[in-house]
């Protein structure tokens, strides 16, 4: 893809004022601000235990991946000697700063693990029992279940003084060992092993129902039935010893390790992508570490664990409990524990669509928009199902970045090349953690005759884009599908995305010419409707927050609505500075980083932000300007950042149809008055829990669309605090 109006240098400085750097949060303290806001989620004694621990299980996950590729890019720009970042901050200030943020929020999320909600599970039946807790009967269970089940299959590892150490993974749980000889002659030495705990192995270990009768917490009433389960670590610790006979263990320590994962593919090796990236992925498993997390009880085996893999101390974290919640996220859905956590959320069927009809007839009609996961995913599987087997159909095109394991989406494409249609896929394997994935369904996809494009040289193809053309009695005709999130069904029942069918001829076209950009060569051309980055989407943002600036008078005060996951471009933040000086009141529903500063005077006081945490991951970007009353809305797959703008292939779409329109203000308009999920920023970084005034309705937006999918669909519900669920992770991609 070639670029005949990428914004040159010049251009960029035009675009930057002279705002000092103070006026920006930093990006990386804003990210673990938002995972507080997760945090905080269970931390809250209103809600059911279970989904207390869910969220406790989100905010650990989140910091892995923070830890493996932003502080690992902190470190890098250390080693680099690179200067301040956009808030004035120097990378060991951020890291010093990461370091005292995410401990402090790591002690508050165990102190309450362990002196509030595991009490309360225990309470309510569901109790994890600790080696100082075991009853003679859990103990003889749990020796017999570790040597017949768990002592076959680990393998110790030595570590010698005066060698390498041998490969430990990333993210894998491991014990250490301190041991001595029982017998020696003379002063005897001490040696240290590990073992890895095997992925074959389940972490969660349930006791038979009769071996808890004598560790029952007093005060359980008589009809609460209790159900124990112990933890394979546990196991390990306890009677690892049977796996070194001949010594006797004096100190254990069970220690987790982060590794570096911000690195990137040599993008010159076109011949070899696959293999490139294959080698992305190994490199992955042996590079540098960048944090430890241990248990207490061994200075000997943190200090050397430490000092053999290059860590100081900022980079050790000692957790007072169960380490990896994340991997324990499975607890949350336990079965015959219903009335521990919130009743699942239905997803409703779309309105607008129906067997009896066809899917190219009600798309012809008029353009339909799914609010996903409220509507089912359903009409975009039938998009490529139906294509796949419909004898009109002649061509797919579409460009996949993330997708399921087992993805009806795939199949479908592969159906469709096996009855003869042309199918294209462009197949984004940059896609951080999913490489292997990816490589894996593109293999596949080619071996059933699908055309695979795997992306392009130094820019990762994040849009979200399917085509299928057909052969009609008019001539060929072209329905598009464009989405703010990936063409996931398991994602798709966790994210809050909005999709769109079309079959506009002027979108149509700007589909094909974005197609023929990313897999031909093609100077790029003029749009109608379609903004793709990098090329031209961030001067387009540029020009519509300019121009609602320029229009706006006290008697007509402009207005911007900004939905999205991410705000950290300065050009962007720079400007809505100079729309809120210039009287335009401007709302910015931001999931996660934002380092905009709201309501300083003189400078962003008409800018507010707010942040939904709730039972979805909000994923959907919706950008709305007011225009002098000519309304326009916008969707898009990028959010304002500079990656997305700059970095990426990325697409925003107008909403052309009157009544979409409608319907996306009443979406905006929900998050804006939300009070149950809502937090809103202040100008010194910090977040109120917004609540209802005295007198106020409340309003959980979720709940709303919730509401209005049902109503939509037939099933009339009136949304009550008990229907809940909670399995949007917060902190996807």
């Amino acid at each position: 893809m070639t670029s005949g109006n990428n914004l040159s240098d010049k251009d960029t400085n035009i675009l930057r004022s002279s705002l000092p750097t103070a006026h920006f949060f930093n990006r990386d303290l804003s990210w673990i601000d938002f995972n507080g806001r997760v945090l905080e989620e269970g931390l809250r004694q209103d809600l059911p235990p279970l989904d207390r621990f869910w969220y406790f299980s989100i905010f650990s996950s989140n910091f892995d991946g923070f830890f493996m590729v932003r502080v690992a890019a902190m470190k890098q720009a250390l080693r680099a000697g690179a200067g301040p970042d956009p808030s004035g901050l120097r990378p060991e200030e951020q890291l010093s700063k990461t370091a005292e943020k995410t401990r402090s929020m790591i002690l508050r999320q165990y102190d309450c693990l362990q002196n509030e909600l595991f009490p309360l599970l225990a309470r309510e039946g569901l109790e994890l029992v600790r080696p100082d807790t075991y009853s003679i009967t859990q103990m003889d269970y749990l020796e017999s279940y570790f040597l017949g089940q768990v002592y076959p299959i680990l393998t110790p590892l030595r570590i010698e003084a005066d060698e390498k150490l041998p490969f430990i993974s990333g993210n894998d749980l491991n014990v250490a060992f301190l041991m001595e000889p029982e017998q020696a002659d003379g002063e005897a030495e001490d040696h240290i092993a590990i073992i890895q705990l095997p992925h074959a192995l389940d972490r969660i270990i349930w006791l038979p129902r009769d071996t808890s009768t004598d560790s029952s917490p007093d005060g359980l009433p008589d009809s609460v039935s209790r159900t124990c389960w112990a933890l394979l670590e546990d196991l390990v610790l306890t009677w690892g010893a049977y796996l070194f006979p001949g010594y006797r263990v004096k100190e254990t320590m069970l220690f987790r390790i982060n590794r570096d994962a911000d690195f990137s593919v040599d993008e010159k090796r076109d011949e070899d992508f696959i293999e490139a990236m294959e080698e992305v992925i190994e490199g992955r498993t042996h590079s540098p570490v960048v944090r430890m997390t241990f248990s207490s009880g061994s200075h000997r085996l943190r200090d050397e664990l430490a000092r053999r893999l290059g860590l100081e101390e900022q980079d050790l974290y000692e957790i007072d409990g169960p380490l990896d919640l994340g991997s324990l996220m499975d607890l949350a859905s336990a079965r015959d524990f219903d009335s521990l956590r919130s009743k699942a959320w239905k997803v409703y069927p779309s309105a607008a669509f129906n067997e009896e009809e066809s899917l190219w007839d009600r798309i012809s009609q008029r353009d339909v928009m799914l609010h996903l996961p409220y509507e089912s995913f359903d009409p975009v599987v039938r998009f490529f199902q139906d294509a796949a087997t419909d004898p009109q159909v002649i061509s797919i095109k579409t460009a996949l970045y993330r997708t399921s394991g087992n993805s009806p989406v795939i199949k479908a494409l592969e159906q469709a090349a096996l009855n003869g249609k042309h199918v294209t896929a462009v197949v984004e394997l940059k896609a951080r953690f999913d490489e292997e994935r990816n490589i894996s369904w593109a293999n596949r996809l080619e071996k059933a005759g699908v055309i695979v494009v795997y992306g392009l040289a130094r820019l990762k193809v994040h849009a979200k884009i399917s085509m299928i053309i057909r052969r009609e009695k008019e001539g060929i005709k072209r329905y598009v599908h464009l989405s703010t999130g990936n063409y996931n069904d398991k994602t798709a029942r966790q994210y809050d995305d909005l999709g769109l069918f079309t079959s506009r001829e002027e979108i149509a076209l700007d589909a094909s010419i974005f197609f023929n950009m990313i897999t031909g060569y093609s100077v790029i051309s003029s749009m109608r409707k379609l903004v793709i980055a990098p090329t031209s989407l961030k001067r387009r943002v540029l020009e519509l927050i300019d121009r609602e600036t320029k229009r706006s008078n006290q008697e007509h005060p402009g207005k911007i609505i900004a939905k999205l996951n991410a705000l950290a471009d300065t050009d962007v933040v720079e400007a809505l500075y100079r729309a809120s000086q210039a009287g335009v009141k401007i709302v910015l529903v931001v999931r996660g980083i934002c380092t905009l500063i709201p309501g300083v005077p003189g400078l962003s006081e008409n800018i507010r932000v707010i942040s939904i945490i709730g039972h979805y991951l909000e994923h959907s970007r919706i950008y709305y300007f007011s225009n002098g009353g000519a309304e326009e809305y916008y969707l898009a797959s990028a959010d304002w950042m500079p990656r997305n703008l700059e970095r990426r292939v990325e697409l925003m779409f107008p909403v052309l149809q009157e009544d979409i329109k409608v319907r996306l203000r009443k979406i905006l308009d929900s998050y804006c008055r939300d009070n149950q999920q809502a937090r809103e920023l202040k100008s010194d970084a910090s977040w109120r829990h917004l609540a209802p005034a005295q007198g106020e309705d409340l309003v959980s937006a979720q709940e709303h669309f919730l509401a209005a999918a049902a109503k939509a669909g037939g099933n009339f519900w009136t949304p009550r605090n008990e229907f809940v669920v909670r399995r949007g992770a917060p902190g996807g991609q």
